[in-house]
């Protein structure tokens, strides 16, 4: 039923959303379970500090997010390490995506090495990204 329901989405609709990932039922022990995680005071000042390089790096332009980036900046800032490239071709080629969803793929890559603090968007940057994106993924 799932897979009906999937098909029913068209994949250009798909390829403008940035991020769509299966989220399970969380188990009775996980939610009971007393281990301390981040902080939501942590978390948020980190996305504040990936917040001021989007607003440095696009000062002076009409983008104000990596979500924003036209091609030319996709371009620019988003070009990842020979290893990303390599995995991206390789993914890009097994999975068929669109041009679309090749450029959301980086510019959320591009996010998660702002997250990070990372001048550059890495092959683990590009491998995280692309788990964001499952309804790419080809189902048999």
């Amino acid at each position: 039923m799932v897979q009906r329901y999937r098909s029913r989405i068209s994949g250009p609709l798909l390829d403008r959303i940035d991020i769509h990932i299966e989220v399970p039922a969380v188990k009775y022990r996980e939610l009971a379970e007393r281990s301390e995680g981040e902080s939501s005071s942590a978390i948020g000042g980190r996305v504040e500090q990936a917040r001021e390089v989007q607003r440095e790096r696009f000062r002076g332009t009409k983008v104000h997010s990596n979500a924003q980036m036209t091609p030319r900046f996709i371009k620019k800032f988003c070009e990842p390490d020979a290893a990303g490239s390599r995995l991206l071709e390789l993914v890009t080629d097994r999975l068929g995506l669109s041009a679309r969803s090749y450029s959301r793929i980086l510019k959320v890559a591009r996010t998660i090495a702002d997250l990070e603090g990372s001048e550059g968007v890495r092959e683990n940057h590009i491998s995280e990204a692309i788990q964001y994106r499952s309804l790419d993924r080809k189902t048999s």
